[in-house]
């Protein structure tokens, strides 16, 4: 019976192999058939280029998925668009007729069929030909990403609002499959505010790696430059609760009747309007919470649930209408908005522009330069000028009054030039110090500035009297504001801001902490999700560092004692290395160059070059100046014409007036009309002192601009003995060097005195006073408003100073 059994097996193996054998062949035939272009496209293997065309038309046009609702119509289109490719294209059509070959990159005589691969469990079938290179949709065209595009755009954007980022490819069949998906997730979350971004894993490589994405699909979640990948099933919702967990977890506080005045009071500490948002459903919606991440650095944001009956004192004290949403904004009155929205179908335009035009409170707190720059921007055009209205005062109780005033005054002062601000002046004072002159202030003080650079430059003017809150004081600070809107010049004083304080940077050790918890989050996430690609390199750091720790313990440990004891240095090379390494801190602390400004002497050899021979469209700025107040003088104009030593057209020269005492009274009697008008006589000229006068030549025009130098100090009119001169001249040396001797120790000041002429019109000026206004008469001259004086020629040189030998 055993061999019966045996032999019946073996009658029957080979039919239900051959039954097999013939389903197979059935099926692939029907596949065959199946996946046959011609027959798809329904024209014949002889058909034309333009029958073939006309056909693919036809069947595009009833086989679009945005048109025919059929749910076997993408599969149908993707078949049509496939089998125009081929039979579009001579040689794979050739290919597909000799070996019935779809696709180009497979040897020839090699058919598709070759995909049987046996089976496991159930038969297998490779479905390659689905993975057809699809026409990309038009509407995804536009959310495609480069690598540049990415860094400049998509990287920086990614700190005001999410990204949500699918990597594709044309060879992926599994990115088919959530489409649908991908585009009703696109449609609901692009109009809340959501960034959309596709990667072509095949064209932007580069992007993608450093995503870190390495196949396709994969769908990324980008805030705040951070990259997240998304694991759960491609669903609406998951994708939406995704964006959602992306966010900060404390960007809206949940607002009730017990918390209401707590958080609408917590302005002063925040700097930050509050804006609070009125709604039926129990959660913050996401639209909300977009808006929240997109100005978290400007307004706070908090959330009433008006279903809850925790709220209903809050919801009648300000009136709200319970059948649409509504959203209160709030500054620095807690009891009335400054603004009010309702509407039904709240929209995220709607949102951005009503937050845009309350981000700062009426008289925000200077914290930080960034604050500073949108409050108070630099002046680019006249009619764009921005005046920044600007209270120093303190922390402390008692000047809250005074705070407070300037608050009813700003309130009650609101124009398009005018900003109000103030600071704390302990918490910013190298700015305070810079406004006040180096003095530290006990009373408040308010300050009118303009800033007119980029670098810090401001002009400015402190109102007289300081800051009490008076109503004398509110008058006097209305009366100087309507002066200056007529007269710009009225701010009469500049300096150079340092930049402000972030007074709300946290820690470093908060900073360092927040950082470490993002780095073990992502760690987390590879290891989880078995990311081994990126976790290489990591991995790698972390058994090297434990591998030299190790091994460093394990030499400590057998070394001999003997070894590990430190030799001491020979006291001879101690000397030589200190002298080392104080040669190099010398070499190491000299100024650069681009530091000075080029100044050249006037003399018989330079004064053709540089003025009667000068380059049209040249001008050159010439300091006259002693022998005693050379060094002085040349540091204070150096200081002052350095911002505009960058001009190409601007040269630097000095006169020394010792030696060439003729040569600008000789230049003024050339300009006949200014010196008849101020009515000086020639001998008034040649006995004047000239010295901290500044010229500026064009030598091609022949016309000059004169500055000026500010005379503070004696009477000019007050003449003494030649006794008295004499010992008030020895007075003025000793006080020269003196000053002298402070400057060089310090470089914040100028602390030098002019010795005074030998005329009857001796003055004690001190020489940082002469050119105070040089710096502002550059910026005339830079603009062309200075008045002109003409000269028919220019004298020479050589002619003041042999006429001078001669009388001498």
């Amino acid at each position: 019976m055993t061999v019966r059994r045996s032999s019946r097996h073996s009658r029957t193996c080979p039919g239900f192999l051959a039954f097999i054998l013939l389903i197979l062949s059935v099926q692939l035939v029907k596949t065959s058939s199946e996946h046959d272009p011609y027959k798809i496209l329904g024209v014949g293997r002889s058909a034309s280029q333009t029958e073939i065309k006309r056909a693919y038309k036809n069947l595009a046009k009833e086989w679009h998925p945005d048109k025919n609702k059929d749910p076997k119509a993408e599969e149908m289109f993707i078949k049509v668009s496939k089998s125009y490719e081929i039979l579009s294209n001579e040689e794979r059509r050739s290919n597909f007729d000799r070996y019935g070959q779809m696709d180009e990159n497979q040897p020839f005589g090699q058919s598709q069929h070759q995909g049987f691969r046996g089976f496991h469990n159930s038969f297998y079938f490779d479905e390659s030909f689905f993975q057809f290179p699809r026409s990309r949709d038009f509407a995804d065209s536009k959310y495609l990403l480069h690598h540049a595009q990415f860094n400049s755009d998509v990287l920086p954007d990614s700190h005001k609002r999410p990204y949500l980022i699918k990597v594709t490819s044309e060879w992926c069949f599994a990115c088919i499959h959530i489409e649908p998906v991908w585009k009703e997730t696109v449609q609901e979350l692009e109009p809340l505010g959501v960034g959309i971004g596709i990667v072509d894993l095949g064209y932007e490589r580069r992007l993608a790696n450093q995503l870190g994405a390495h196949r396709a699909p994969s769908i990324i979640g980008l805030v705040n430059g951070r990259v997240t990948f998304f694991h759960q099933a491609v669903v609406r919702e998951h994708l939406r609760q995704f964006i959602e967990n992306l966010l900060p977890q404390r960007l809206v506080e949940k607002i009730t009747d017990d918390n209401y005045l707590a958080y609408l009071e917590n302005w002063h500490a925040e700097n930050k309007p509050s804006v609070v948002l009125f709604d039926q459903v129990p959660v913050v919606p996401l639209l909300y919470k977009l808006t929240a991440f997109a100005f978290r650095d400007y307004v706070r944001f908090g959330y009433v649930d008006q279903g809850d009956t925790h709220n209903t004192r809050l919801l009648r004290q300000f009136n709200i209408n319970t059948y649409a949403p509504t959203m209160l904004l709030f500054k620095e009155d807690t009891e009335k908005p400054v603004d009010i929205i309702q509407a039904r179908g709240m929209k995220r335009q709607i949102m951005d522009e009503f937050v845009s035009n309350n981000k700062f409170l009426q008289v925000p707190r200077l914290v930080n330069q960034q604050l500073f720059d949108e409050l108070c921007p630099v002046k680019q055009f006249h009619r764009r000028r921005k005046y920044c209205v600007l209270l120093i005062t303190g922390e402390d109780q008692a000047f809250l009054p005074g705070n407070k005033a300037f608050l009813d005054f700003a309130s009650a002062n609101k124009k398009e030039v005018l900003r109000f601000a103030y600071v704390y002046q302990r918490q910013q004072q190298p700015l305070c110090l810079a406004l006040l002159h180096n003095q530290a202030a006990l009373s408040p003080q308010v300050v009118i500035l303009e800033r007119r650079s980029q670098a810090g430059k401001v002009l400015y003017r402190s109102v007289s009297g300081g800051w009490n809150g008076s109503e004398e004081d509110k008058y006097r600070l209305h009366e100087q504001l309507e002066l200056l809107q007529k007269d710009p010049t009225y701010l009469s004083s500049d300096t150079t801001l340092p930049e402000l304080n972030n007074e709300m940077a946290p820690m470093f050790l908060i900073q360092w902490m927040n950082a470490a918890y993002d780095y073990i989050l992502q760690i987390y996430d590879d290891l989880l999700y078995s990311n081994w690609r990126e976790m290489m390199p990591i991995l790698s750091l972390i058994f090297s560092a434990l591998f030299i720790l190790f091994g460093t313990v394990i030499i400590q440990a057998f070394s001999e004692p003997g070894e590990t004891k430190p030799r001491k240095p020979k006291p001879k090379e101690q000397p030589q290395a200190e002298e080392d390494a104080s040669s190099r801190a010398s070499t190491s602390s000299r100024p650069p160059k681009k530091d000075f400004v080029e100044v050249t002497e006037l003399t018989d050899i330079t004064y053709t070059s540089n003025l009667v021979k000068l380059r049209p469209g040249h001008i050159n700025v010439v300091l006259v100046l002693t022998n005693a107040s050379k060094t002085a003088l040349l540091r204070k104009y150096a200081k002052e014409v350095f911002s505009f030593s960058g001009t190409q057209t601007l040269h630097f020269s000095f006169l020394n007036a010792d030696k060439h005492r003729h040569w600008m009274p000789s230049l003024l009697r050339s300009a006949t009309d200014v010196m008849q008008s101020e009515g000086h006589s020639d001998e008034d000229e040649e006995s004047s002192d000239y010295t901290g006068h500044v010229l500026a030549l064009n030598g091609h025009k022949k016309y000059f601009c004169l500055f000026r130098p500010v005379f503070t100090g004696d009477d000019p009119n007050d003449s003494s003995s030649e006794t008295s001169y004499s010992d008030s001249r020895r007075k003025s040396r000793s006080r020269s060097r003196s000053s002298s001797h402070s400057r060089s120790r310090s470089h914040s000041r100028e602390d030098g005195a002019v010795p005074r002429r030998g005329s009857s019109r001796a003055t004690s000026i001190e020489v940082h006073h002469k050119l105070d206004r040089l710096g502002l008469w550059m910026e005339r001259l830079m603009e062309g408003t200075l008045p002109r004086l003409r000269v028919p020629a220019w004298p020479a040189l050589e002619e003041t100073t042999n006429t001078s030998s001669t009388e001498s």
